[in-house]
């Protein structure tokens, strides 16, 4: 093989890599469903958790329990959406490794806080038993106070995704959630809680709307161009 003909195949090789790459890319719209749902929950529960302090009431359930239940459509959300993907990029692969160590990451820092919680519970009672229940924050849960910490979750892969599918509403969310979490440290729960809402709007909501919205504008294309 002459070397002008083995240059002649590395560009072709090139241009096929790069053909597959933007068909990958092409044959991917987000339907947006998942962000959607996920917005939505983690903007009901937190505003939820803010009626009930707010308003001194309790539900006979932990309203995060809602989380856990909307793990279960998020499975078939999945499911779906990769049926209906006809090219997985390696793009796709890094955001579903990045998106399940955030689902991992979650659970984990829920396990470590209420374990945390469930540690401090007795120390908590005593120290109300002796100052007779005037100090403010013992009357709030533990795992209550550590928005910081679950905003700072969830602006990371937020952040990641927007920036890699250079979709600026979720890089945007994802940056505000994490100037959130910084705000949050200084600020009360009832802030906290509503700062979290807010973010879950920001970063998952809308711009789930604006990914299904695109979606189906796709969907219209392609079936007009099949026709």
């Amino acid at each position: 093989m002459s070397q002008q003909e083995k240059q002649l195949t590395e560009k072709e090789s090139l241009h096929l890599i790069a053909m597959m790459i933007n068909k990958a890319k092409d044959s991917y719209h987000d339907t947006g469903i998942g962000a959607i749902m996920w917005g939505a929950v983690i903007a009901v529960c937190s505003i939820v958790k803010f009626s009930e302090i707010n308003f001194n009431y309790r539900l006979p359930f932990d309203i995060y329990l809602l989380t856990l239940v909307a793990v279960i459509p998020q499975i078939f959300i999945t499911i779906k959406e990769k049926k209906e993907r006809k090219v997985k990029s390696y793009d796709d692969v890094y955001m579903d490794y990045i998106w399940l160590g955030f689902g991992i990451c979650i659970f984990l820092m829920i396990f470590i806080v209420n374990n945390v919680y469930a540690d401090l519970t007795p120390l908590v009672k005593d120290y109300k038993e002796l100052t007779k229940g005037r100090v403010g924050w013992v009357d709030f849960q533990f795992s209550e106070f550590v928005s910081p910490l679950f905003l700072l979750l969830y602006g990371l892969p937020t952040f990641i995704t927007g920036a890699a599918c250079r979709f600026r509403p979720m890089f945007w969310g994802g940056i505000f959630c994490s100037v959130c979490s910084v705000v949050t440290i200084y600020t009360t729960i009832k802030v906290d809680l509503l700062l979290t809402g807010v973010s879950a709007i920001m970063a998952w909501l809308i711009p789930g709307i604006l990914m299904e919205r695109e979606y189906r504008i796709y969907k219209k294309e392609q079936a007009r161009a099949d026709v």
